[in-house]
């Protein structure tokens, strides 16, 4: 009876031996490089634009709120044109975690179910991926200004 049940975790073992054997190797290095080269690219061309607001009369406090206005149109932009879906699959977290990857979990939820509709279709599930990011964010946005009220009153 022993030599039974012993018998299926040795094979399993094999099994999982002979997998790892034959599994690719994941290239870790190459991966990180390509993520850090374009979550850079995508941080110099925001950068670039902030200047160009700033050398056109916003303040440096001023300056963000469009840059990141023009850098979601970008990501929009770019996966409308189905651009950005092949920089994230080649990127990775490089192309998915900056601003411009949230627009892209926007717009493509949108895209793929453009042909059940208007409402059904797009507006159903353009916030499928970033709804409840946005949800949870403004929840803790509005916990935090509680936060922040309650401290201003009491030790002001």
């Amino acid at each position: 009876m022993a030599t039974d049940s012993a018998l299926p975790a040795a094979r399993r073992q094999r099994f999982e031996e002979a997998a790892a054997r034959h599994r690719p190797r994941t290239p870790v290095l190459a991966r990180a490089l390509r993520a850090f080269v374009v979550g850079g690219a995508v941080s110099l061309v925001g950068q670039a634009v902030m200047q160009f607001f700033e050398a056109h009369g916003y303040s440096a406090q001023k300056a963000p709120a469009p840059t990141a206005v023009v850098l979601i149109g970008l990501g929009a932009l770019l996966t409308g044109l189905g651009w950005y879906d092949r920089v994230v699959k080649w990127a990775g977290m490089g192309g998915s975690l900056p601003i411009t990857g949230f627009a892209n979990a926007i717009v493509a939820p949108a895209m793929e179910y453009k042909r059940e509709g208007a409402v059904l279709g797009v507006g159903a599930k353009m916030f499928t991926v970033a709804g409840p990011v946005l949800a949870y964010g403004m929840a803790a946005a509005f916990v935090v200004g509680l936060a922040r009220m309650a401290w201003d009153m009491w030790f002001r």
